[in-house]
């Protein structure tokens, strides 16, 4: 008959379905139980999630190898394991989900750009930021993630496709940045009617079925507000860090502490604020105007407790005769130097830790 020691010898190896670490590693056998007349081994194990489908899966891999050794039957019982050895960790459970979705790459940081409402230029952030970090120096992507309302194909001026190698996505490069849009899978700008699952799937599709390569910046475009996307976003991304962006308006600012928030109940660190149409600056007078008032970006970074990274005034790219994009502000346009020290902060922020 099968022996305790033998018991855990043979179920140590087995890794905790959330954490990604051994039981042996997190002590998660803790106790073993053996009726030697019946054959009967009584286990219980303790592990991050109970009731969950993986828990069921791994009762399944118990069993057969308990059984395949010697045992007639097997009683299984699971418990949580203590918070300190689930915090102990997940910081590392949460990289390995993550490097499993970019094909293995750990060193991709993911980025995430938010806003309370439509229309406050959360996309034109989400490009220049890109563009900006891939001017000094780093290997950057886009994921356009507002699927009812992708717009980073056209802000960037990119006219080609995805192509397909093999079972992989192929992203469009533009100005040294990977891209991957809802936009370029749909025919004359026709409406998106999905739901929420659907999304969802295509959400995962963008990471697992894209060839990224290997990336420091991933920057998720994401749809305004706290719906389904952005929760899906929260699940995949457990490390994932936000810009908030709203303009100088209380009411903007007002609805974008709502992201905020969520981001700080599914513990995403908030990197700062960006304040878009903060002002306007008349080219005749010199005169600046606060077309849609003052404070909103100081008084949205007061609430969540961080810092206004930027204040962006109301200003076009200039005109290239041979560049079409319409939203990229150019490396010594006022609006590109703005973007170059927002740019800046954020690789201060991510890499110094």
């Amino acid at each position: 008959m099968i022996t305790q020691e033998e018991v855990k010898e043979l179920l140590n190896p087995i890794k905790d379905p959330f954490l990604h670490r051994t039981l042996e590693e997190t002590g998660g056998i803790i106790s073993v139980t053996i009726k030697e007349d019946k054959k009967h081994v009584s286990v219980k194990i303790g592990i991050s999630k109970t009731n969950t489908a993986e828990q069921m899966q791994m009762q399944q891999e118990i069993v057969g190898i308990l059984k395949r050794s010697g045992a007639n039957t097997v009683g299984l019982r699971f418990e949580q394991l203590p918070d300190e050895v689930i915090q102990k960790y997940q910081p590392a459970a949460d990289e390995a989900k993550e490097a499993s979705l970019m094909g293995g790459n750990t060193n991709t940081k993911f980025i995430a750009i938010a806003s309370g409402k439509g229309g406050v230029g959360k996309s034109t952030v989400t490009v220049n930021l890109a563009v900006s970090l891939m001017r000094l120096g780093k290997k950057v992507g886009i994921i356009d993630a507002d699927i009812y309302g992708f717009s980073v194909p056209d802000m960037m001026g990119v006219e080609e496709r995805p192509v397909v190698r093999g079972k992989k996505i192929l992203p469009v490069e533009r100005f040294g940045v990977k891209v991957i849009s809802m936009g370029f899978f749909v025919e004359d700008n026709s409406p998106i009617i999905w739901r929420g699952p659907m999304l969802g799937k295509m959400i995962n599709s963008f990471f697992s079925e894209v060839e990224w390569g290997d990336l420091d910046y991933l920057l998720l475009d994401l749809p305004p507000g706290t719906g389904d996307i952005a929760m899906d976003v929260h699940e995949l991304l457990p490390t994932c860090k936000e810009i908030i962006v709203t303009t100088p308006h209380p009411t903007a600012a007002f609805v974008a502490a709502r992201a905020g928030q969520m981001a700080l109940k599914t513990d995403h660190e908030i990197l700062g604020v960006v304040e878009n149409m903060a002002y306007f600056e008349s080219k005749k007078t010199g005169e600046i105007e606060y077309v849609f008032g003052e404070g909103g970006g100081k008084k949205l970074a007061e609430v969540l407790k961080t810092k206004v990274l930027g204040q962006l005034p109301i200003q076009q790219p200039y005109e290239e005769e041979d560049v079409f994009a319409p939203s990229v502000y150019q490396e010594d346009h006022p609006n590109g130097k703005q973007f170059h020290k927002i740019a800046a902060k954020v690789i201060a922020k991510l890499e110094d830790e």
